[in-house]
């Protein structure tokens, strides 16, 4: 796949399906009311307090003969808009893995979606800081927002990381096999993911479907849906990366084994600093850690003093 810096779309289109998903999210009891409403009479009442009470536009009426308005259809339309134009046009950074598969778009654009959503949490907080010390004025959505975000942030980052093959591995044995019990070793680890996607989303998709039917909420001021919307999160994101896992197993199978040595673990970037921080002419037999460098620049200021 091509490498090149991102672009304006590339940034662009992540902000507009975050944007788009909120709203879906936020007014997902609309969609629910319209398809699917609950049987129950007193836990229908309760979802369509919950839709009266954080309808964003209360003032448009539903479409197709249900509570979902115009802006949440186009909402909706949107998240699939911009999970295509996302899905098309992005490309791996330089710092990013170096092999990839038209299959591996999907997990780096939820990876560039990530990102955008970590910069709204730290602009959340930022606006949390500043209204309650400055301003006392402390919001009472800030912190349940905050926990949402992360949670999303949490579990879309582990799929981000599992293309990347970045996730913790131990390559103590691994290294030293012959590349076709390497391989053994994949599939083994992959079948292993791969069970206990399974097993989590068998066993957890009753417990999840119930909480996002009844909507269920945080319990706090603000009342975020979190345990509604966090628990079925979790089992799309467990079963993506299974997918995740496979794709990876196939497009590194026939890949040369890499040989993993302390050398991985070294900051280049830490390294010019330091080499800047004793000149040019070499190190040699100096203790060149940045604890002696620090410690030898305040022994000489000591001695100025």
């Amino acid at each position: 796949m091509e490498e090149r810096t991102a672009g304006p779309v590339e940034w662009l289109a992540p902000l507009a399906f975050i944007v788009c998903a909120g709203w879906v999210i936020w007014h997902l009891p609309a969609f629910t009311l319209t398809f699917n409403p609950p049987a129950d009479q007193s836990a229908y009442d309760n979802l369509a307090a919950i839709h009266a009470r954080n309808d964003v536009t209360p003032g448009m009426a539903g479409l197709f003969g249900g509570s979902a308005d115009l802006v949440d259809w186009l909402a909706m339309a949107g998240i699939v808009v911009f999970l295509v134009l996302g899905v098309a046009t992005v490309h791996r950074a330089p710092m990013e893995f170096q092999d990839w598969t038209r299959f591996d778009r999907f997990a780096v654009f939820i990876g560039r979606v990530t990102m955008m959503m970590i910069v709204v949490l730290t602009s959340v907080m930022l606006y949390e800081v500043i209204l309650r010390y400055a301003f006392e004025a402390p919001t009472l959505w800030a912190n349940e927002l905050s926990l949402w975000i992360a949670g999303f942030v949490f579990l879309c980052a582990g799929l981000y990381a599992m293309q990347q093959r970045s996730h913790i591995r131990i390559f103590l044995l691994y290294d030293v096999l012959p590349r076709w019990l390497q391989r053994v070793c994949d599939v083994i680890s992959t079948s292993l993911i791969v069970l206990f996607a399974f097993a989590l989303i068998y066993g957890g998709y009753g417990e999840a479907l119930t909480k996002l039917h009844r909507w269920e909420t945080f319990g706090t001021a603000f009342d975020p849906p979190i345990p509604a919307t966090l628990k079925p999160m979790v089992l799309f994101i467990v079963g993506f990366v299974a997918i995740q896992a496979v794709v990876n197993l196939i497009a590194d199978w026939n890949a040369e084994p890499v040989v993993h040595t302390a050398a991985d673990d070294i900051d280049q970037d830490e390294l010019d600093r330091l080499r800047a921080a004793v000149g040019a002419e070499g190190t040699g037999e100096m203790d060149v850690t940045r604890g002696a460098i620090q410690g030898n620049q305040s022994h000489r200021n000591g001695e100025r003093g």
